[in-house]
């Protein structure tokens, strides 16, 4: 079992939990996930971690509340525990040699953007930081980022937090302004990371993202997390989920990745009733 020391609301919808797991502590680096379940009859689902602390054993996980899994699991408390706590999984970000780096990140997609530019900042990188949200009330982790940025853009779709407009639009401004950089990293949101890829594009920028299809196993068996990258199907478990963003076909992934909806808004739904009903 995994207790969990410590749990945090991070805006209505997202979640911060901080899980003892020694074994997995040790061995976590930035871009890498964890396969949970809540308890023995759950379904297992990924995570990224979002930070460590390898002296207090203990690993960072922040996740949306949208389906039945992180309902039931907003519901426990510090000091219960999880029944799997599986990693760490998945490929490290490859941040060797960088010297200036832009991070863009969008909605919950933050908190694995966080983490980069933590280790980006540790190792002495230039790290300039563009986050994007709908509006001031889903903002989360901004303090985190400044911390660890050189420069900080924080944008919502209505303004109602930092400047208004697009992820897109501060990234361009950036580049225009005169900064070179060696990497983008972006994750968040497909048809936000496609559009970063887009720009970056135009300009010769080499860009990663990470993937988050749908997974089951994390160790490339079920085949349930292909993308076609480079006209070649890889498995973002085992090849990722970090790849190079001018090769994925994001309209690939975001058809595969509908193909669940009506599934998951009845799951959602059930979970709804049952967890009302364990209220009552």
């Amino acid at each position: 079992m995994y207790p969990i020391v410590y749990k945090e609301s991070l805006n209505p919808t997202v979640t911060r939990m901080d899980i003892l797991a020694p074994r997995v502590a040790k061995k976590a680096q930035p871009g890498q996930f964890i396969i949970l379940r809540v308890d023995e009859n759950g379904e297992r689902i990924p995570l990224t971690i979002a930070d460590y602390d390898r002296e207090k054993g203990t690993v960072s996980i922040i996740f949306q509340i949208v389906g039945g899994t992180t309902m039931r699991l907003n519901l426990l408390k510090e000091g219960d525990s999880l029944c799997d706590f599986v990693g760490p999984l998945g490929k490290p970000t490859e941040l060797e040699g960088l010297k200036r780096v832009a991070v863009v990140g969008g909605g919950v997609g933050c908190a694995i953007a966080y983490p980069v530019a933590k280790a980006l900042c540790e190792r002495g990188c230039t790290v300039d930081t563009v986050v994007g949200f709908r509006n001031r009330d889903l903002v989360i982790l901004q303090k985190e980022f400044e911390a660890v940025s050189d420069e900080f853009v924080l944008m919502t779709d209505d303004g109602s937090a930092g400047e208004q407009g697009l992820v897109t639009d501060a990234l361009k401004k950036l580049i225009e302004s005169g900064k070179e950089y060696d990497q983008v990293i972006t994750i968040g949101p497909l048809v936000m990371m496609k559009f970063v890829c887009k720009l970056t594009l135009e300009y010769n920028i080499k860009t990663i993202v990470s993937m988050n299809p749908i997974m089951i196993d994390g160790t490339g068996m079920c085949g349930g997390c292909r993308l076609t990258v480079g006209g070649e199907t890889k498995f973002a478990c085992v090849d990722g989920p970090d790849f190079d963003g001018h090769l994925v076909d994001f309209d690939s992934a975001m058809a595969r990745g509908a193909i669940y909806k009506e599934q998951e808004a009845h799951a959602r739904e059930v979970s709804c009733n049952l967890l009302k009903k364990e209220v009552e």
